[in-house]
């Protein structure tokens, strides 16, 4: 009876501890609850706060702590029961706990950041620093960098060579569970220094490097030796861009013609259309003037008939 209890228990244990989950800085993790189904509800907490309740038939509901506002708005419930985060930080890292129908189960969350100072990207012989930072366990765990041929390395270089270019492995444990990131490291060799060109005399430029060589550098000038020297395609750019406004130019010569024909012809047809209209006169009431004595000879006054001699009785 002790033995099945005992069995029992350890089950329990085992499915409650969950899983561990690694990822990186500004990642997207999916974090599974560990069931397909639940028949009442379904609850994300991280730590003690409250993320999401899922009801059977239902939208989840966010929870309102503070401290949990942050990935709670980087987060989404899929298939009502995985929990999404987007974007990840460090500071989401820990423990979460996922609830259905009474079943507990917790997770882990573990947030691994590895880097190189000054840079992944080495110069032969210079000094560098191999960086590798665990968050979301109680206590930062012991890590240790292997090179790329497996052996163990403290992470510090003090003279880089090439054949520390590779793959490089932090590696950690948790619960008896050995964990790695791993970062790329490049060496490259150190850019020469540019020599310094001895100065050189006006004929020696002039100068063709072989005998039956002609050069024109000294004919041509600095702008048409730039002209020169431009790829084809602009070239063709150029010419194409040419022939574009000659075009446009003649099409806004074209219709400026055709306008002003066209309204020459409409004036043409409206100074057609217009009738001739009769001339209208003032009618007048006034009596008509007295004709004009014909010009001509003069007419002479008749003279006065001559005097009678008055009658005496």
């Amino acid at each position: 009876m002790k033995t099945i209890v005992w069995f029992g228990f350890v089950l329990g244990a085992l499915s409650a501890a969950g899983k561990v989950i690694l990822t990186n800085p500004g990642q997207k993790v999916t974090l599974e609850c560990g069931v397909n189904a639940f028949n009442d509800r379904l609850v994300w907490h991280r730590g003690d706060d409250l993320m999401y309740s899922t009801p059977k038939n239902g939208y989840p509901l966010r929870g309102q702590a503070s401290r949990t506002a942050d990935i709670v708005g980087r987060s989404k419930v899929k298939q009502d029961t995985k929990l999404e985060i987007f974007a990840v930080k460090e500071e989401d890292a820990g423990k979460f706990i996922c609830t259905a129908d009474g079943s507990r189960r917790e997770h882990i969350l573990l947030v691994v950041s590895v880097w190189a100072t000054p840079s992944n990207e080495l110069q032969l012989g210079s000094e560098a620093t191999l960086h590798c930072r665990v968050k979301g366990l109680d206590q930062d765990p012991s890590v240790q960098w292997k090179g790329p041929d497996g052996s163990p390395h403290s992470g510090s270089f003090k003279s880089a060579t090439r054949s520390d270019a590779g793959t490089w492995e932090c590696v950690f444990s948790h619960h008896g569970e050995t964990y790695k990131r791993s970062l790329t490291i490049k060496v490259q060799e150190p850019a020469e220094a540019a020599t310094p060109s001895s100065p050189q005399s006006s004929n020696d430029v002039l100068k063709p490097t072989c005998p039956d060589c002609v050069t024109h550098q000294a004919s041509l000038t600095p702008s048409v030796a730039l002209l020169l020297g431009l790829s084809w395609w602009v070239w063709v750019a150029v010419g194409v861009g040419c022939l574009v406004v000659v075009l446009l130019m003649v099409f806004v010569i074209v219709l400026c013609k055709r306008i002003r024909r066209k309204k020459r012809k409409f004036q043409t047809m409206k100074n057609g259309r217009q009738p001739l209209k009769p001339k209208k006169y003032c009618q007048c009431d006034c009596p008509a003037a007295a004709a004009k004595p014909q010009q001509g000879r003069r007419r002479e006054k008749p003279s006065a008939p001559p005097l009678q001699p008055l009658l005496m009785p």
